[in-house]
């Protein structure tokens, strides 16, 4: 059972649903933190961003909110501004890190300045050189949207013939698309919980997850909507590899400034074991097939709890005594 009062909370938010491509899955996500909050006895409240106004959530005067949206005007720092603007303390990261970590583009430039590996990228535009795009990167390559997430809009391409169609799926959803290196190995993915560098709630990576995917294809449908793809919590790699790899994690979200919770993908290299970050995602999906929830059980930290310890890390950007107070 967790040690957290369920009374200090007080009145919580769960914000879901949203306005994004990942609608659906939000709803899902929302409800299973629900409740799970109620479970524990928290006075918690369903709100869905997509349906009701910031008016209305000004007015229902939440003592702090859960973010269970995913993807754009929930992920992306827009939603967070909103509430640093009401002084209403939320879970996850603050305005610049969810900014950030939603733009891979932006992603994978702090990642390589500070020399975490990261496959290569170009970014793409309608009159790009197809044939400079394959000689610089190989194939095959993914390409996919730089803004957003759960492989929507993503295509791997195996030919040259095939990039302006990919580039336009792409470009349907995000103005900004890249094209990726493509790493030929298993995929992982490791969450992160916790603040800062320091004390008791200290950022932490949690066990490491391989995901065996139907003829290695881990889309929309296999993430979220069958039964047929495969997770491996502890994976049958070394001790040592795995450790690597959360480092490298860890290193990830602490250098874009995340906090609370949050979940990196990585490749793992076939040939020679090497790591690879492909993206961070700052609201991590709370389904029954979602990762965060299934390596916490690792740990013996059971759905419940990590949502109470999730929802214990709720902030603001700006200490509230440092917000502007009208005279």
């Amino acid at each position: 059972m967790s040690a957290f009062d369920p009374k200090r909370f007080g009145k919580v938010g769960v914000l879901m649903g949203g306005r994004s491509a990942e609608r659906e899955i939000s709803l899902i996500s929302g409800k299973g933190v629900l409740d799970a909050l109620r479970s524990r006895g928290v006075d918690a409240h369903e709100f869905d961003t997509g349906t009701r106004s910031l008016a209305e959530l000004a007015a229902q005067k939440f003592d702090r909110v859960f973010i269970a949206l995913h993807g754009r005007f929930g992920e992306d720092g827009t939603m967070q501004g909103a509430l640093e603007h009401l002084g209403v303390p939320y879970t996850g990261s603050g305005v610049l890190a969810s900014a950030l970590a939603m733009d891979k583009e932006m992603t994978k430039r702090i990642w390589l300045h500070e020399g975490l590996s990261t496959p290569r990228f170009v970014m793409l535009k309608a009159d790009s050189d197809w044939q400079a795009v394959g000689r610089d990167l190989g194939f095959p390559l993914i390409v996919k949207p730089s803004r957003e997430g759960s492989t929507i809009g993503l295509t791997k391409v195996t030919d040259v013939s095939q990039l302006p169609a990919a580039y336009e799926k792409a470009a349907r959803l995000d103005g900004d698309v890249l094209a990726e290196e493509f790493i030929d190995g298993d995929e992982l993915t490791v969450p992160v919980l916790g603040i800062g560098t320091r004390g008791a709630g200290a950022a932490r990576a949690l066990p490491v997850i391989r995901i065996v995917a139907p003829d290695a294809n881990y889309d929309y449908q296999n993430k979220y909507f069958t039964d047929e793809t495969r997770y491996e919590c502890p994976p049958a790699l070394p001790v040592s590899l795995q450790e690597e790899v959360q480092r490298l994690v860890l290193r990830a979200y602490l250098v874009l400034g995340c906090r609370g919770w949050g979940r990196a993908d990585v490749m793992l290299r076939k040939r020679d074991n090497k790591p690879y970050l492909l993206e961070i995602n700052t609201s991590p999906g709370m389904t029954g097939h979602s990762l965060v929830p299934m390596s916490a059980r690792a740990t013996g930290l059971s759905y419940e709890d990590l949502v109470l310890e999730i929802l214990s890390t709720a902030t603001l950007d700006l200490h509230p005594t440092d917000q502007w107070k009208p005279e």
